[in-house]
């Protein structure tokens, strides 16, 4: 193949057997038997054991080999006996009689982590010696899954008419609902660049120069807080859009793309549901899951009863429901013949959130029992019971608190028990897309409107709903599409009207000049003809994280931040001396 090599490791077998080949890469272990030592070699692609025995005048030399030593071995393939085969590798069936080798590198210091080894030795380790811990089997894969999705993406965007386009990095500060890392500019003293958090405008105004179907594998960067599916920093998304587009153009390419790429890269007995992937109101989601992001894989729903808590008698209920408050139920389904335990635990759990407890209800011989029923009217709770189909073995949660608090609360014990109750199927991929948010929302301490989620987006109905309507009313073409509770995209079918986008500002509060200023191109754009238009970007690390079965998403980013937003390995970020920071005119405080 060149100097160095012959064949990769995985594409030795056994029709080399009786050939004599060179071979390249590192000590993944060696093996001193005393009369033969064995050589586990590793490249990037597999590994290979290579063996010499006693008698070889390189046997003394060859035994001083250490772990990541970085050899080139030459020698002839032979055949394992039956008895020594590893089926667990692509050269198993073989091996190499060595009968050369050179040092090419050599480890000369102390390992600060073992690459043959899954043992986990903390992030710190981990991070700041990053090209070693991507040395590791499992990371190795999940590097190499991620270039198979990119390239299976390009594909199928490809032929779906797409072209891939670049945009700028260095660009003006956006109101993405994140930070800005903001760049300082050396020739405009005092004027600042940004990282664009997303391609939004830019990809907006490739449409508005003509450019049918965009879309790109977008670098955004956004200052915000670490967590496990969100990388703070730098992230990678699928970014696209399309021009004379409907809300169901989107949903239908992108659904199409998501089945495709979990449906060729899911693990050996996972299952992905079908398309089309059902649609969720999000005033839907947020009655039967608490939250726009839910779990269909959960079958626990949460159920609006604060109407028979009304003349219940449980009067600290009641004194709530007369505030505002309502009551959500959640039956915990197979929690038949579970200890009262269960239930003070959960409760216990509860009270560490912060909340006063958790209310419960459990059957015994068809009868409900607990604090709750003892003092519930018996028609109250017969008819509660009837009217919700409880089943009478199945125990009940209860969720009393003002609606915010209700649905987010109960969104986070539909988790809790559905874990607890082990009825979620971890072999699945459960896609929905939520649709119909709300345009706008009104901050309850002041009273002031503003945009709910995508400022650019259209609202539904146009310019006579903006109009006509009252703001919290007005729904929008926005959509996201989840998986496994996990949210994967934002979108919408965006607003391409100057005369629509001055009102919809407007109505959050911003003047044209605030437009005019802060979206200057796209506005201006607007006035010369655009398509309607709409996108969606999926993020790319959060797929490799499902795809991969890893809870954390720094696990599938080859050099991520750590959960501080330092990056260990190349000691960012770093102080700046005081000539550059003069050259920039930033002086420190």
């Amino acid at each position: 193949m060149n100097k160095y090599r012959d064949y990769y490791l995985k594409d030795i077998n056994t029709s080399l057997v009786g050939k004599n080949i060179t071979v390249s890469g590192w000590v993944n272990r060696s093996r001193d038997h005393g009369n033969l030592l064995f050589i586990d070699l590793r490249d990037s692609t597999s590994l290979l054991q290579c063996v010499v025995d006693n008698s070889s005048t390189i046997f003394a030399n060859l035994s001083k080999v250490k772990n990541e030593d970085v050899l080139q071995i030459s020698g002839l393939i032979t055949k394992r006996s039956e008895d020594t085969i590893n089926t667990n590798l692509e050269s198993g069936e073989v091996e190499l009689q060595i009968e050369d080798f050179y040092v090419l590198s050599s480890c000369s210091k102390n390992l600060p982590l073992e690459v043959n080894s899954d043992n986990d030795y903390g992030e710190e380790i981990r991070l700041k010696y990053r090209y070693l811990d991507l040395r590791r089997s499992k990371m190795q894969k999940n590097i190499k899954l991620r270039h198979d999705v990119i390239n299976h993406v390009r594909g199928f965007m490809n032929n779906e008419g797409f072209m891939e386009l670049a945009t700028p990095i260095l660009t003006a500060p956006s109101p993405e609902g994140a930070r800005d890392y903001l760049v300082p500019s050396r020739i405009h003293k005092g004027s600042f660049y940004a990282l664009p958090q997303a391609p939004q405008q830019f990809k907006q105004l490739y449409i508005a120069s003509g450019i049918d179907k965009y879309f790109q594998i977008a670098p955004c960067f956004r200052d915000e807080d670490s967590r496990a599916d969100r990388s703070p920093g730098e992230f990678y998304q699928i970014d696209m859009e399309m021009s004379f587009a409907t809300q169901e153009d989107v949903l239908d390419i992108i659904s199409r793309l998501l089945f495709n790429i979990f449906d060729n890269f899911k693990a050996q007995g996972k299952s992905v549901n079908s398309l089309p992937f059902p649609l969720l109101s999000y005033k839907k989601s947020i009655q039967d899951f608490g939250c726009d992001k839910p779990d269909l894989r959960n079958p626990l729903r949460l159920l609006n009863v604060t109407n028979f808590f009304k003349g219940s008698g449980l009067q600290i209920f009641e004194n709530l429901i007369n505030k505002g408050a309502i009551v959500n139920c959640i039956q915990a389904i197979n929690s038949e013949g579970r200890a009262r335990s269960f239930y003070d635990n959960l409760n216990k759990w509860a009270q560490e959130q912060g909340k006063k407890g958790l209310g419960y209800m459990n059957f015994e011989n068809l009868e409900a029992k607990g604090p709750l029923a003892k003092n519930f009217n018996p028609e109250k709770l017969k008819s509660m019971l009837q009217e919700n189909n409880f089943n009478k073995k199945d125990g009940l949660l209860f969720i009393c608190d003002m609606p915010h608090e209700a649905y987010d609360f109960g969104s986070k014990v539909i988790a809790k028990v559905g874990d607890e109750l082990e009825l979620i199927d971890k072999n699945k991929f459960e896609f929905c897309w939520i649709v119909d948010y709300p345009m706008y929302e009104k901050d309850p301490a002041t009273g002031k409107v503003d945009f709910s989620h995508n400022p650019f987006s259209m609202p539904q109905g146009g310019m006579d709903a903006l109009i006509e309507d009252d703001p919290i009313d007005i729904l929008a073409y926005q959509y996201d599409i989840v998986c496994n509770g996990i949210e994967l995209s934002s979108g919408a079918i965006r607003n391409h009207r100057p005369d629509i986008m001055k009102k919809a500002f407007e109505i959050a509060g911003y003047d044209e000049e605030t437009i005019k200023t802060k979206f200057s191109a796209l506005f201006e754009a607007f006035h010369y003809g655009v398509p309607p238009h709409g996108g969606c970007a999926p993020g790319l690390d959060r797929i490799i994280m499902l795809l991969s079965d890893n809870e954390n998403i720094r696990e599938v980013i080859a050099f991520p931040f750590n959960q501080k937003a330092q990056d260990l390995m190349m000691n960012a970020p770093v102080d700046i001396d005081g000539r550059q920071l003069k050259e920039l005119s930033i002086k420190k405080i």
